[in-house]
Protein backbone atom coordinates (compact mmCIF):
# COMPACT_ATOMS: atom_id res chain seq x y z
CA UNK A 1 0.00 0.00 0.00
CA UNK A 2 1.46 3.41 -0.90
CA UNK A 3 0.81 6.61 0.40
CA UNK A 4 -1.12 7.71 -3.01
CA UNK A 5 -3.06 4.85 -2.38
CA UNK A 6 -3.80 5.47 1.29
CA UNK A 7 -5.27 8.69 0.22
CA UNK A 8 -7.19 8.12 -2.73
CA UNK A 9 -9.02 5.59 -0.54
CA UNK A 10 -10.23 8.06 2.02
CA UNK A 11 -10.72 11.01 -0.34
CA UNK A 12 -14.35 11.82 -0.91
CA UNK A 13 -15.43 10.93 -4.50
CA UNK A 14 -18.72 11.87 -6.25
CA UNK A 15 -20.64 14.64 -4.43
CA UNK A 16 -21.35 14.21 -1.06
CA UNK A 17 -24.58 13.80 1.14
CA UNK A 18 -25.57 15.82 3.76
CA UNK A 19 -26.13 13.24 6.35
CA UNK A 20 -23.01 11.02 5.41
CA UNK A 21 -20.44 10.36 7.74
CA UNK A 22 -17.25 12.04 7.15
CA UNK A 23 -14.54 10.22 5.44
CA UNK A 24 -12.37 8.32 8.24
CA UNK A 25 -8.71 9.73 8.86
CA UNK A 26 -5.63 8.13 7.55
CA UNK A 27 -3.93 6.26 10.08
CA UNK A 28 -0.88 7.13 11.34
CA UNK A 29 0.90 4.38 10.20
CA UNK A 30 -0.21 4.83 6.74
CA UNK A 31 1.31 8.41 6.80
CA UNK A 32 4.76 6.67 7.76
CA UNK A 33 5.18 4.78 4.58
CA UNK A 34 8.29 6.01 2.74
CA UNK A 35 9.54 5.66 -0.48
CA UNK A 36 12.98 5.54 0.35
CA UNK A 37 13.28 2.40 2.15
CA UNK A 38 13.12 4.02 5.77
CA UNK A 39 10.33 3.15 8.15
CA UNK A 40 9.31 6.50 8.42
CA UNK A 41 9.93 10.36 7.29
CA UNK A 42 11.67 10.35 10.28
CA UNK A 43 14.27 8.09 9.64
CA UNK A 44 14.78 9.39 6.50
CA UNK A 45 15.70 13.04 8.28
CA UNK A 46 18.01 11.06 10.37
CA UNK A 47 19.80 9.51 7.35
CA UNK A 48 20.09 13.02 5.74
CA UNK A 49 21.49 14.86 8.71
CA UNK A 50 24.01 11.79 9.22
CA UNK A 51 25.18 12.02 5.91
CA UNK A 52 25.61 16.11 6.11
CA UNK A 53 27.44 15.59 9.18
CA UNK A 54 29.95 12.83 7.51
CA UNK A 55 30.13 15.10 4.75
CA UNK A 56 30.96 18.30 6.67
CA UNK A 57 33.34 16.16 8.50
CA UNK A 58 35.63 15.13 5.92
CA UNK A 59 35.37 18.97 4.65
CA UNK A 60 36.73 19.86 7.61
CA UNK A 61 39.99 17.10 8.22
CA UNK A 62 40.61 18.31 4.23
CA UNK A 63 41.17 21.57 4.71
CA UNK A 64 43.34 20.36 8.39
CA UNK A 65 45.19 18.13 6.65
CA UNK A 66 45.59 20.84 3.09
CA UNK A 67 46.52 23.69 5.94
CA UNK A 68 49.02 21.77 7.46
CA UNK A 69 50.64 20.74 4.20
CA UNK A 70 50.61 24.41 2.84
CA UNK A 71 52.12 25.98 6.26
CA UNK A 72 55.44 23.01 5.42
CA UNK A 73 58.28 23.33 2.72
CA UNK A 74 58.47 19.73 1.22
CA UNK A 75 61.53 18.79 2.93
CA UNK A 76 59.94 19.16 6.60
CA UNK A 77 57.15 17.07 4.94
CA UNK A 78 59.59 14.45 4.29
CA UNK A 79 61.28 14.69 7.75
CA UNK A 80 57.25 14.64 9.32
CA UNK A 81 56.71 11.56 7.16
CA UNK A 82 60.13 9.77 8.12
CA UNK A 83 60.03 10.72 11.61
CA UNK A 84 56.64 9.97 12.73
CA UNK A 85 54.43 9.09 9.83
CA UNK A 86 53.26 12.63 9.83
CA UNK A 87 51.95 11.70 13.45
CA UNK A 88 52.22 15.08 15.58
CA UNK A 89 51.08 13.04 18.78
CA UNK A 90 54.06 10.51 18.01
CA UNK A 91 56.31 9.53 21.08
CA UNK A 92 59.37 7.82 20.28
CA UNK A 93 62.48 6.47 21.66
CA UNK A 94 61.04 5.61 25.49
CA UNK A 95 59.33 9.03 25.25
CA UNK A 96 62.71 11.14 24.38
CA UNK A 97 61.32 11.92 21.14
CA UNK A 98 58.17 13.69 20.62
CA UNK A 99 55.58 15.27 18.33
CA UNK A 100 55.62 14.71 14.20
CA UNK A 101 59.45 16.09 14.21
CA UNK A 102 59.97 14.24 17.49
CA UNK A 103 61.82 16.56 19.16
CA UNK A 104 63.59 16.42 22.06
CA UNK A 105 62.37 18.38 25.72
CA UNK A 106 65.83 20.69 25.11
CA UNK A 107 65.10 21.34 21.54
CA UNK A 108 61.56 21.82 21.69
CA UNK A 109 62.28 24.82 24.09
CA UNK A 110 65.44 26.08 22.25
CA UNK A 111 62.94 27.30 19.48
CA UNK A 112 60.78 28.83 21.45
CA UNK A 113 58.41 25.84 22.24
CA UNK A 114 55.96 25.26 25.35
CA UNK A 115 55.39 22.03 27.44
CA UNK A 116 54.87 18.70 25.11
CA UNK A 117 55.77 18.66 21.64
CA UNK A 118 53.17 15.77 21.17
CA UNK A 119 50.42 18.02 22.78
CA UNK A 120 51.52 21.07 20.34
CA UNK A 121 48.94 21.64 17.11
CA UNK A 122 50.70 20.34 14.37
CA UNK A 123 51.08 23.63 12.94
CA UNK A 124 53.14 24.94 15.62
CA UNK A 125 55.12 21.90 15.45
CA UNK A 126 55.83 22.58 11.78
CA UNK A 127 56.71 26.45 12.94
CA UNK A 128 59.28 25.07 15.37
CA UNK A 129 60.58 22.55 13.11
CA UNK A 130 61.01 25.15 10.47
CA UNK A 131 62.90 28.00 13.01
CA UNK A 132 65.44 24.75 13.72
CA UNK A 133 65.69 23.91 10.09
CA UNK A 134 66.34 27.18 9.43
CA UNK A 135 69.25 27.31 12.48
CA UNK A 136 71.01 24.18 12.15
CA UNK A 137 69.74 22.67 8.80
CA UNK A 138 68.78 19.44 8.76
CA UNK A 139 71.49 17.50 11.28
CA UNK A 140 68.84 17.50 14.18
CA UNK A 141 67.17 14.72 11.98
CA UNK A 142 70.49 12.11 11.14
CA UNK A 143 68.07 9.75 9.39
CA UNK A 144 65.73 11.98 7.65
CA UNK A 145 67.13 15.19 7.48
CA UNK A 146 68.93 13.92 3.92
Amino acid sequence: LTLATAIAAVAPTGSARADAEPPALVAPSLLAISSAGHASLEGQLRAHRHAEHLRRARARRRRRLDQQGEAAPPVLRRIAECESHGNPRSVGGGGTYRGAYQFTAQTWSSVGGRGDPAAAAMPEQTRRAARLLKRSGPSPWPACGR
